[in-house]
C-alpha cells in the first residue's frame, strides 16, 4: 500500500504562511508558494482557528539553560542544594525543585531539564467563558437570536457596567467558537455567525465584485449634501439588491444614521419592477424620513429619474466599483445572510415575511449606534417629527 508522504513546514515557512493570511491571499495562494497542497495549509491554520498564535516567551523570573548545567555540574561534584542557590543566587526552594522535578540527582540533567521545562510551561490559557458557564449559556442565548460577537459583547457591558463576571470581549467569543478545543461553546453555534466560515479571515481579504451595467444621466455620490455625508440628518438612505437562488432578489434599504432596515419583495430585476417597488415603499415614509436614496451602478436603477419624479427623492449613485461608499448597506447585506442564507430561492417570501425578518434586524443592538436598536432610534426620530 502506497501512503501519502507527510508534510512538514519551517517555522520560517509558518510565519510567512501567517502573513500571507492576514494579508488576505486564499489558501490555494499560500500553497503555491511551497508547491504543496491548499489541505495542507489549512491544516496549520485551522489549529487555531485562523487566528494567529501569539509568540511564546520565556518568563524573566525562569531558570536558563546555563543555570540547568551548573546545577547539573554541582549534582555530580555533590554540592548541596543551598550551596547551589547561594552560586546561582537563587532560592533553594526553586534549586531543590527543580531537581525534584527532573528525576532527583541521580538522573538530573540540563539539557533534558530545558526541555522539559518548556513543555511543562505551554499550557492553554483559562478560557473565561469556560470558567464561567452562566456566562457562556447567556453568550450562546444571544447568539441564537442572530446577534453578532460584538452585539453580545456590547448589550453585556451596557447591562452590566459594574460586574465584569458577566462581561466578555467580542474577541472571547470569536475565539471560543474558532477554537473547540477551549469547549465552552457548540461548534454548532457558528451557523447563527454571520460568516459561518470556522477560520477566521483577515480583514484585508476581499470578494470580487460584480460587473455592474451603465445608466446615464447619474448624479454621482461627491454631490450627496453634507448632511447625508456626516449623517448628522435622517432620512438618508442606501440601497441595492440582495439575490436569492433561482433568479430571486429583494430590495434592501438602510437608513444612514439609525441604520433602520426596510426590505421590499420584487418579483423581478428589470428596472421597471424595481423602481415600481421602491415607489410604491417610499410612499410609505412622510418626506421628512426620506430624503435621498445612494445606489450602487446596478442596472435595475436606470430608470432612477422616473422614480425621482414620482417621490421627489434625488438618487445619488456610488463610484464604479466602491460598495464601500454605501457600507451600511453592505453590512446589513451581510447581516442578512444570516436569515436569507446564500442557495435559498426568496421568491417565495412574502411582504409580511420579510417584513418580520427586517423587524429582527431592527431590533438587533449595534456597536456604532452605543448598543442601541436601530428600532429605538428611528422610533425616536418618529415621534420627533410629529
Amino acid at each position: 500500500m502506497k501512503y501519502r508522504t507527510r508534510t512538514f513546514y519551517t517555522e520560517t515557512e509558518k510565519a510567512l504562511m501567517w502573513e500571507r493570511w492576514r494579508e488576505g491571499e486564499s489558501l490555494h495562494a499560500i500553497a503555491q508558494l511551497f508547491d504543496r497542497n491548499h489541505t495542507s495549509v489549512r491544516g496549520i491554520l485551522a489549529r487555531s482557528g485562523g487566528i494567529r498564535p501569539l509568540p511564546r516567551h520565556r518568563c524573566a523570573r525562569a531558570l536558563v539553560l546555563s543555570e540547568r548545567e551548573e546545577i547539573s555540574r554541582g549534582v555530580i561534584a555533590g554540592l548541596s542544594v543551598r550551596a547551589l542557590a547561594r552560586s546561582l543566587r537563587r532560592a533553594p526552594s526553586t534549586v531543590s525543585r527543580e531537581i525534584r522535578r527532573n528525576g532527583g540527582r541521580q538522573v538530573y540533567r540540563a539539557s533534558d531539564a530545558e526541555v522539559a521545562a518548556w513543555d511543562r510551561a505551554q499550557r492553554p490559557k483559562p478560557c473565561k467563558l469556560a470558567q464561567n458557564r452562566a456566562l457562556a449559556r447567556t453568550v450562546a442565548e444571544k447568539l441564537r437570536l442572530e446577534w453578532s460577537p460584538y452585539q453580545v459583547a456590547g448589550w453585556l457591558k451596557r447591562t452590566y457596567p459594574q460586574d465584569e463576571t458577566r462581561q466578555v470581549s467580542h474577541e472571547t467569543i470569536y475565539r471560543t467558537l474558532s477554537i473547540q478545543a477551549r469547549g465552552a461553546l457548540k461548534k454548532e453555534l457558528l451557523q447563527h455567525l454571520r460568516r459561518t466560515r470556522g477560520m477566521r479571515r483577515s480583514r484585508h481579504h476581499t470578494q470580487k465584485t460584480p460587473n455592474h451595467g451603465r445608466i446615464t444621466e447619474t448624479v454621482s455620490i461627491r454631490e450627496r449634501p453634507a448632511e447625508a455625508e456626516d449623517r448628522a440628518v435622517p432620512g438618508h438612505w442606501e440601497g441595492d439588491l440582495f439575490f436569492g437562488s433561482h433568479n430571486s432578489q429583494i430590495a434592501t434599504l438602510v437608513e444612514r444614521q439609525t441604520r433602520y432596515v426596510m426590505i421590499v419583495k420584487v418579483v423581478a430585476k428589470d428596472t421597471k419592477t424595481v423602481v415600481n417597488a421602491l415607489i410604491k415603499n417610499a410612499r410609505k415614509l412622510p418626506q421628512e424620513l426620506y430624503k435621498s436614496l445612494t445606489w450602487d451602478r446596478g442596472k435595475e436603477m436606470a430608470a432612477h429619474k422616473r422614480f425621482t419624479l414620482a417621490t421627489d427623492i434625488q438618487v445619488y449613485f456610488c463610484d464604479p466599483q466602491s460598495p464601500w461608499q454605501r457600507g451600511s448597506n453592505e453590512n446589513t447585506n451581510g447581516l442578512l445572510r444570516q436569515y436569507l442564507p446564500k442557495g435559498i430561492d426568496i421568491s417565495g417570501y412574502s411582504q409580511a415575511k420579510l417584513n418580520a425578518v427586517a423587524r429582527q434586524l431592527n431590533e438587533r443592538p449595534r456597536k456604532t449606534l452605543g448598543f442601541q436598536t436601530p428600532a429605538e432610534m428611528f422610533s425616536q426620530i418618529v415621534a420627533s417629527t410629529g
